[in-house]
């Protein structure tokens, strides 16, 4: 199966969401090379990266999921690198 190298940008604006986008990228954990999460209690939002290597339907997925979810903002960018995932 081909897989891309993306990174899914997303910023937190409701609190309330956290426990939820943890289930989400623990659904997706098999996909994720590292993610970093900064809180920025200043402005009352958390800024988290998650890069994946995953087939690109898997990556899309995920981003829609995480951006469904009310005060969560996602921007994806992919990599041109594919590879095979084995």
């Amino acid at each position: 199966m081909e897989t891309r190298v993306a990174v899914i940008s997303i910023i937190v604006e409701n609190p309330d969401m956290v426990q939820t986008l943890n289930g989400l990228l623990h659904e997706y954990s098999e996909f994720i090379i590292g993610r970093m999460g900064i809180p920025y209690p200043k402005r009352g939002v958390s800024i988290i990266t998650v890069a994946m290597d995953a087939p690109q339907n898997t990556i899309s997925t995920l981003s829609g999921k995480l951006g469904g979810l009310s005060g969560v903002s996602v921007k994806t960018a992919y990599s041109s690198v594919t590879g095979k995932n084995e």
